[in-house]
């Protein structure tokens, strides 16, 4: 009888610590993002559409830079992978004291550019890193596992940035040492961990993409298509168009969400924020019921379920019906839960030599990010709730690929 894997290895246990930390880092840095959308329009005076230009330089980023970060990743390690993107990180992160001293929204998106590489770099790096730090029978629970302090640091970002940011906003006033003290201040924490990473001595690791044996091999790829180019395997190609629209959707909806308290539930800036703390709680949970739920139902078909919920969520979000819109607004995130992890692992699947090419392909979808809030800006600037009609296309697509288009063609 085999002996069950470990969820790791005494040797890996402080490594795993600190890469999990990474997991909790950029969790916090996103959510901190819609935060500052907000903020931005009350004290730069922005529109809502003008403020979508922050995720657009955050999103952006993770285009421009998730393929050169596979390739320094693979030339110099995990290690330095790790550092360099620390090293991104933190210099976006300081370079938010000249922006704020000349209160430039230009000079911000430079700023946030620069930190979205950092965290385009270690997403790039940690997933595969936590991957390897074990027996690789239990990567996806190790990288799941990782996941969930990613959740953490999303409900965590909001209570820090509604404390700093919102509870003392002036319109139209160009005071930003909020942002400089907060922002500093998480740079340092950056700064320590990467001087952390740098005297830390890592065990040989085991490469997850590697088998173990050719049974094994020939387990996980039985249909696999060698001879085929990627693009010729259809499901990849359309987990690449459904991981664009899922994180489109994922960033319009966060984008404008404390927009929506304050403008439709009428609440202060600061409880609509906090509220966000709940909204990102949501999304927790539905990591955990879909998880379980996983058990028993076929991932595709769960995917497909979920993108129905979203709609439904979306049209009645879109209604303005007070409290009843409002919880479907904190439902979406429920539902949104479960979409990228599974369109990945479904997009990846019986691909053989081509899964970690594939796997730069659909994370780069993260672009999609960069483009719908500015195009849910130009609704909400007359009507936030109308513009979650918006999000319902990229349901759509998350719907007919979990309910169709994922099946692995070997013809």
């Amino acid at each position: 009888m085999q002996q069950k894997a470990a969820f790791t290895e005494k040797k890996f246990v402080i490594t795993f610590i600190f890469v999990t930390s990474l997991f909790l880092m950029w969790g916090l840095l996103h959510s901190m993002s819609d935060v500052l959308n907000k903020h931005f329009q009350n004290v730069l005076n922005l529109s809502k559409s003008q403020s979508g230009l922050i995720q657009f330089s955050v999103f952006g980023a993770y285009f421009i830079m998730s393929i050169p970060a596979g390739y320094f990743l693979k030339k110099f390690g995990y290690k330095p992978g790790v550092i360099l993107g620390l090293i991104l990180f933190a210099s976006g992160l300081f370079l938010f004291v000249p922006a704020a001293n000349a209160a430039s929204f230009t000079f911000f998106r430079i700023a946030l550019f620069i930190m979205g590489c950092g965290m385009a770099t270690l997403e790039t790096v940690a997933h595969p890193f936590a991957a390897a730090l074990g027996d690789q029978r239990r990567s996806d629970q190790r990288v799941n596992f990782a996941q969930t302090f990613n959740a953490v640091g999303t409900m965590i970002g909001p209570a820090i940035g509604s404390y700093f940011l919102l509870s003392s906003d002036t319109v139209r006033s160009t005071d930003l040492t909020s942002v400089k003290t907060l922002y500093v201040a998480i740079g340092c924490v950056i700064i320590l961990i990467a001087v952390a990473f740098m005297f830390l001595k890592i065990p040989a690791l085991t490469d997850p993409h590697i088998e173990a044996s050719a049974t094994d091999l020939d387990a996980v790829n039985v249909d696999a298509a060698p001879s085929k180019k990627l693009y010729q395997h259809s499901h990849f190609v359309w987990a690449v168009a459904a991981q664009f629209f899922n994180v489109a959707a994922q960033a319009g909806t966060w984008a404008y969400f404390i927009n929506y308290g304050v403008d439709i539930m009428h609440f202060s800036n600061e409880k609509a924020g906090y509220f966000m703390i709940v909204f990102m709680g949501m999304m927790a949970l539905g990591r955990i019921v879909g998880t379980s739920l996983m058990t028993y139902i076929a991932p595709n078909k769960l995917l497909a379920a979920f993108a129905c919920g979203s709609i439904l969520m979306c049209l009645i979000v879109a209604q303005s019906l007070g409290w009843a819109s409002y919880i479907a607004l904190l439902m979406i995130n429920f539902f949104f839960s479960i979409m990228f992890p599974t369109i990945f692992s479904l997009g990846i699947k019986n691909l053989g030599s081509h899964t970690q090419q594939a796997s730069s392909f659909i994370a780069m979808g993260v672009v999609g990010g960069a483009v719908f809030p500015i195009l849910m800006g130009q609704i909400a600037n007359h009507d936030v709730a109308k513009a979650y009609y918006l999000p319902i296309i990229c349901y759509l697509v998350i719907f007919f690929f979990g309910y169709k288009f994922y099946k692995v063609k070997t013809a």
